[in-house]
């Protein structure tokens, strides 16, 4: 058998060998005559799977090692009898991680107030604010799945009031609390898009790409948001219409993008606007690797039946010491942790002093570890 394997994923040179006749190619190499006796490919987002790529091949599998689909056509595939897998939630954390740590360095530098570990201070400008003495922010939640869930769970953790705006997700609750699967305690609130554009003060993207998703960030969702709000998208650059983004970048107090229309060529004009411009690297955690690689090789296991490779592991080198903690901690000192762990201004500066090598920026990228909450 013969599996061609994108070979930026990392973790997997070794593993299929035994298994497989392998050849590895960087993502966009992989094409139709490259696959053509292939019956199985290990794929990221750079690889557009869909009919000019799979057509008169032997493909049967597809893994992709990453928690989006939108590179492949699904209709396609299930009408030729091709399998495929994604690595769902695996760098959930990563993203997670990125939101705040982003969130907190622009707060910072800006003067913006943030709820801290803090309980008082009487100085209001040193930045140690108060969720009991202060107005609590809210936090809008667009996409709540595996991401948006880390995402909100670590808003409430931080003392944000978490405003959730996902319709799927909204049924799916609601219809297991009708079944009897879900205990009332555990029942979260879900508020429509409108309500969550004109009250939040910080508004966070995590939908899937798909045709409904596709440009939703568009004028009307610009004109509603609060003025002095703060956007933040790390889900797909084609859910926002830059256009209208750069238009109603003057009510925003805080822009923070890792995802573009287009890339690797992005919009220069909106790179420049961005508190934190980023080479789509959100999810490059180790962890968040680890993960998608871990879920990729299983899924082929299953496929093909390599019992030895069904309970594949990745034992991490370094054991991770990253466990937070807010309480006693004022914004800077929250800032300076996530920041310690993951210097976000450093690599923001590299893509806006580059920005024509954001594909070599985001391939060279050193993975950061992630944090736990204690």
């Amino acid at each position: 058998m013969k599996i061609v394997v994108d070979n930026a994923i990392p973790f997997i040179q070794g593993v299929f060998e035994p298994y497989f006749n392998v050849v590895y190619l960087p993502g966009k190499e992989i094409v139709n005559s490259a696959v053509i006796d292939a019956d199985s490919l290990v794929v990221r987002t750079r690889t557009i799977c869909n009919a000019q790529l799979l057509e008169g091949t032997a493909v049967k599998m597809i893994a992709t090692a990453t928690i989006g689909t939108d590179h492949i056509d699904l209709e396609y595939c299930k009408n030729a009898g091709i399998t495929v897998s994604n690595a769902a939630g695996c760098n959930a954390g990563g993203v997670m991680q990125y939101v705040f740590t982003a969130l907190y360095a622009v707060a910072c530098k800006k003067g913006i107030p943030l709820p801290s570990g803090v309980k008082s201070c009487d100085d209001l400008h040193c930045s140690r604010v108060s969720t009991d003495t202060a107005v609590v922010p809210r936090l809008g939640v667009i996409g709540v799945g595996n991401v948006g869930t880390r995402v909100a769970n670590m808003g409430e953790y931080m003392g944000f009031e978490v405003l959730r705006c996902d319709p799927a997700k909204e049924r799916e609750q609601t219809l297991a609390f009708n079944a009897g699967n879900m205990h009332l305690k555990d029942f979260k609130p879900f508020y429509s898009l409108e309500y969550v554009l004109e009250n939040s003060d910080i508004i966070t993207l995590h939908t899937d790409l798909n045709p409904t998703s596709r440009g939703m960030a568009g004028e009307e969702f610009f004109r509603k948001m609060k003025d002095g709000a703060i956007f933040i998208n790390s889900s797909r650059g084609e859910v926002v219409q830059d256009e209208a983004l750069l238009a109603h970048c003057g009510k925003l107090q805080g822009l923070i993008l890792d995802v573009w229309n287009g890339e690797p060529d992005l919009n220069i004009a909106l790179m420049e606007k961005a508190d934190i411009a980023t080479p789509h690297i959100a999810g490059y955690s180790y962890e968040g690797k680890v993960n998608g690689t871990v879920m990729s090789v299983k899924s082929i296991a299953r496929h093909f039946g390599i019992e030895e490779l069904k309970e594949f592991s990745i034992v991490p080198q370094e054991k991770n010491n990253n466990f937070f903690s807010k309480n006693g901690l004022d914004l800077n000192e929250i800032s300076g942790y996530f920041n310690g762990i993951f210097p976000i201004f450093e690599h923001c500066a590299d893509l806006k002093g580059n920005p024509g090598d954001f594909e070599k920026l985001r391939s060279n990228f050193k993975y950061r570890r992630e944090f736990y909450v204690i």
